[in-house]
């Protein structure tokens, strides 16, 4: 059984290390057999790593889409993940959940829950709306 993308006007994806986009118009993109793949929404560049939590899952990325060099960046996702832990010990059975996936090679697993992880750290370090400029003058 195939696996279906519907890719939006000028959205990209990578299959398997290669950058895959549609043109004006909405596509379709059926995968037949095993392959690593990301969205483009869900790909990380370099430069958007600008935090330990999202250099985690930086480096879970590149393991995932460049197999060939999983065994250096499985190890540099190791350092990263000693020191988010240290920082979140409130948050270590969630990120250990991610460090398994990772070591039982289950690496999209891994993409996901890290991402989950990012996105809940990276909300809780913004400020409360609503809390600055609510004093008026009467």
């Amino acid at each position: 059984m195939a696996l279906k993308f519907v890719l939006r006007p000028g959205e990209k994806m990578v299959i398997n290390g290669a950058v895959i986009g549609v043109g004006d118009k909405r596509g379709e993109v059926f995968l037949f057999n095993n392959a690593s793949f990301l969205r483009g929404r869900e790909v990380m560049k370099e430069g958007e790593a600008d935090t330990l939590e999202k250099r985690m899952y930086f480096v879970i990325q590149l393991a995932y889409l460049f197999p060939d060099d999983a065994l250096l960046n499985l190890s540099r996702f190791h350092q990263f993940y000693q020191q988010v832990r240290s920082q979140h010990a409130a948050h270590a059975a969630e990120l250990d959940e991610i460090a398994q996936a990772a070591q039982d090679r289950n690496l999209y697993r891994a993409l996901k829950l890290c991402a989950r992880f990012v996105k809940r750290i990276e909300k809780a370090k913004q400020p409360a709306r609503g809390s600055a400029g609510t004093d008026r003058a009467a």
